[in-house]
């Protein structure tokens, strides 16, 4: 948790004449990915290509662990240890001198793609997505429904968001035309 910036610093020094994305969560962000940042900042400009995305998922959630505790152990969410700040990274890249870029539309999303690619500098693409869409794999075991099942019986403080979009996730995989 928390190695696709550093990783992709380290892929940059590699190849410094490609393009290089990385892909975090806000909590591993804020536990280590902000500081490198500051090393982006610092070496980016010895790079061929200065083409390098940290695309961040904000949610304001732990959401692997809230997951896992409500798919794996049946447990609610526990607010008090899995919300984390509200942190504008798009502002604080642009504050060390990086571009920023907020998407908190879906159809916001492709062109902030567009323009993160074609940019003259590194880039954070902040994208604001909704905690209570479940991260469903593939296949659902019977043992991870059941433990779904009962994080809800006992109670989740999303329990109603958290039906509505997992409901909507799987429909949109079966019903033709229909996407989430």
């Amino acid at each position: 948790m928390g190695a696709a910036v550093p990783y992709a610093i380290a892929a940059k020094f590699a190849h410094p004449d490609q393009p290089v994305i990385a892909l975090v969560g806000d909590g591993a962000m804020q536990m280590n990915d902000m500081a490198e940042l500051i090393t982006i900042a610092k070496y980016w400009g010895e790079w061929v290509n200065p083409k390098c995305v940290v695309c961040v998922f904000n949610n304001q959630d732990l959401n692997q662990v809230t997951w896992e505790q409500r798919v794996l152990n049946g447990d609610p969410k526990f607010e008090a240890s899995q919300e984390i700040p509200d942190v504008p990274y798009h502002r604080f890249a642009e504050l060390i001198g990086l571009k920023g870029i907020l998407v908190d539309q879906p159809e916001e999303l492709g062109p902030a793609w567009d323009e993160a690619l074609a940019a003259d500098r590194p880039t954070v693409l902040e994208v604001r997505t909704d905690p209570n869409v479940p991260p469903l794999p593939p296949h659902i075991t019977f043992t991870q429904a059941k433990s779904f099942v009962s994080t809800l019986l006992k109670g989740d403080p999303e329990e109603s968001n958290v039906i509505a979009e997992t409901a909507k996730q799987a429909l949109s995989s079966i019903l033709p035309g229909h996407r989430s």
